[in-house]
């Protein structure tokens, strides 16, 4: 057997009905659609509902909004600062311990306790936290954001400001 002796098992390949060619024979005339409406006619959309509301017009779009002011805190408690064993900690020796990102910023939390004096450096203090720390004989130090107070100004404020 050669290249040129192959070919397909007889009745497998069959040609394609060509419909629509006149009005004589099966297929002819309707092509096999019917009679009138609106699918005997042209094509139509999948999203098409029937003249109804579209889903994707009923579907409320753009709402809410991101604020650009949003400053992401990395949180960390004062049970992982009792256990981390430092007596000054701040957002390097933290990440060193693997226990903040590289570069996050630092937000300490009130849950745990705290029973030796610890001078924290970090960039926000809950309440609670910075009281169970000064109240251990520690020290807190808020450190500055770099870019500084991002929000705008207060309404009103414009006018008393000059």
């Amino acid at each position: 057997m050669k290249l040129h002796d192959l070919q397909p098992a007889p009745g497998s390949n069959r040609r394609r009905k060509r419909v629509g060619r006149g009005i004589g024979g099966k297929g002819g005339k309707t092509a096999g659609r019917g009679t009138k409406g609106q699918k005997a006619r042209g094509t139509i959309p999948a999203r098409f509902e029937g003249g109804q509301n579209p889903l994707h017009t009923r579907v409320p779009k753009l709402r809410g909004f991101n604020n650009p002011f949003r400053v992401e805190y990395q949180a960390l408690n004062l049970d992982a600062l009792e256990a981390c064993g430092f007596d000054a900690v701040d957002p390097d020796v933290l990440f060193s311990k693997g226990l903040v990102g590289k570069g996050a910023f630092v937000k300490v939390l009130g849950r745990g306790e705290i029973t030796r004096a610890v001078t924290v450096k970090a960039h926000a203090f809950s309440k609670s936290a910075e009281a169970a720390i000064t109240a251990a004989g520690g020290s807190v130090e808020v450190l500055p954001l770099p870019w500084g107070d991002r929000r705008p100004p207060a309404k009103g404020n414009h006018l008393t400001n000059r």
